[in-house]
């Protein structure tokens, strides 16, 4: 196992700067998933630590070798594709056993730590199989198994789950999870699903247009996100992004209608167009107008089993609440709405987090 460091590290295809002086240190042992949409620069940045894609600029260690400039068969690394990328024509003991076979690792010790591993991984009856016999969560076993077996310093994952249905994504996250605990080593994981990396990750890296937004906990991401941006990709569904105008003195924060809120910890000096964030299960809804309550209009309602999602119409914005409530309002019924306000969020115009 070993750290991960990566010092302003920059990779430009044509005009898009794909990478865009990304500095992070991944600890020994850690599990970071790397999140964001597509196109923000995940994907790039795994392929620049395993030696796929070559930096423009910028410096990666892996422990304490800068390995910038080597292949990727000296970095020492192990990777999980998307799509598995098993060997059609060898048996699933022959495709967990090739790196042993390819590092010079033959024989009795090669069949023993094939024989371990998937014993760990639960497809010790598999090995004679090719993989077209495989479903597709054997065949994510066997690529996990295959990635683990040579205990590289690093194992890079890139989207391993998303082809997968939805039970089984359940099942194999669970399984990594234990893993990861169990094997140790350094991981790093490229995803789009924000519930994996949230169910995953010992931290989580928000990416957007090549550049870091937030390093964090999971926890902390989801509770104080660093601006608009990370407020509105985490979560499901996310964060209530509300314009308002704020004065300080008066600790009020007004809304496009009219409407307004005091809010007596709102640090001095802030003023003008800001934005309050507030999760939806943070969100009350009320049958009557009261001190501290917005008047709104019901616009959506889903039942999502054990809770209900409203949706409801504020002015020119809408507004998210989870509730868990066995008769909801009927659309366009007018209710009134009150915010947690010791968990909400405010950031100011350029879309950084206030408090």
């Amino acid at each position: 196992m070993a750290s991960v460091t990566l010092t302003g590290l920059k990779r430009t295809f044509g005009t898009v700067k794909a990478v865009d002086d990304v500095n992070l240190t991944i600890n020994d042992g850690e599990f970071i998933a790397l999140l964001g949409p597509s196109g923000c620069g995940k994907t790039t940045t795994l392929r620049l630590v395993a030696g796929l894609e070559a930096a423009d600029a910028g410096r990666i260690d892996i422990g304490t070798r800068d390995v910038t400039r080597l292949p990727a068969r000296d970095r020492d690394i192990a990777m999980v594709f998307q799509d598995y990328a098993l060997y059609p024509h060898m048996t699933v003991a022959e495709n967990v056993g090739y790196p042993l076979k390819v590092r010079g690792i033959n024989g009795s010790e090669l069949n023993r730590r094939v024989q371990a591993v998937a014993e760990r991984l639960q497809i010790g009856a598999l090995l004679e199989r090719r993989p077209a016999q495989l479903s597709g969560g054997q065949q994510q076993r066997v690529s996990l198994a295959r990635a683990v077996v040579h205990k590289a310093q690093v194992t890079l994952y890139d989207e391993p789950l998303s082809n997968l249905d939805t039970k089984l994504r359940l099942e194999a996250r669970a399984f990594l999870k234990h893993l990861q605990r169990e094997v140790g080593v350094t991981s790093i994981y490229v995803t789009h699903d924000q519930a994996e990396a949230l169910a995953l990750a010992d931290r989580i890296v928000v990416m957007n247009e090549g550049r870091v937004m937030q390093v964090g906990t999971p926890l902390a991401l989801y509770r104080s996100p660093a601006n608009t941006f990370v407020a509105s990709f985490i979560g499901n569904p996310p964060m209530n992004l509300l314009p308002c105008m704020i004065d300080a003195d008066a600790r009020v924060l007004t809304f496009g209608d009219g409407q307004y809120l005091h809010w007596h910890g709102l640090p001095a000096g802030i003023r003008g167009a800001t934005t309050l964030g507030i999760r939806p299960e943070h969100v009350s809804i009320h049958h009557e107008a009261g001190e501290q309550r917005l008047a709104v209009t019901v616009y959506v309602v889903q039942a999502l089993g054990g809770e209900v999602l409203i949706v409801t119409a504020l002015a020119s914005d809408y507004v998210s609440a989870r509730l868990f409530i066995d008769e909801p309002p009927p659309l366009a019924e007018r209710v009134w709405l009150s915010f947690d306000m010791a968990r909400a969020r405010l950031y100011r115009a350029d879309e950084t987090l206030v408090k």
